[in-house]
């Protein structure tokens, strides 16, 4: 098993845009849901995911953390005002 805070390193590693730990991103396990919650945040913009497991394990493995991802680019698009 990986700390939260190597996690949110590796996060940012992997998507080095979207901020800091501790500052724009939080990374937090809840034990009851047996998920990563990770949560982002860019001015007014906010977003919360639930990184299942494997998917945390993926990013760990340093592949991508393909539905963190995509939340990712969802984000920067409403950051970018284009909202779909």
């Amino acid at each position: 098993m990986y700390s939260r805070e190597e996690l949110c390193k590796k996060i940012t590693d992997l998507y080095p845009d979207i901020g800091k730990c501790g500052i724009d991103i939080t990374v937090e396990y809840d034990t009851e849901q047996k998920v990563w919650l990770v949560d982002l945040k860019k001015g007014s913009h906010e977003l919360k995911h639930h990184l299942e497991i494997q998917d945390a394990d993926a990013c760990m493995a340093d592949a991508q953390c393909v539905s963190l991802g995509l939340d990712i680019d969802q984000l920067k698009k409403n950051i970018a005002g284009q909202q779909y």
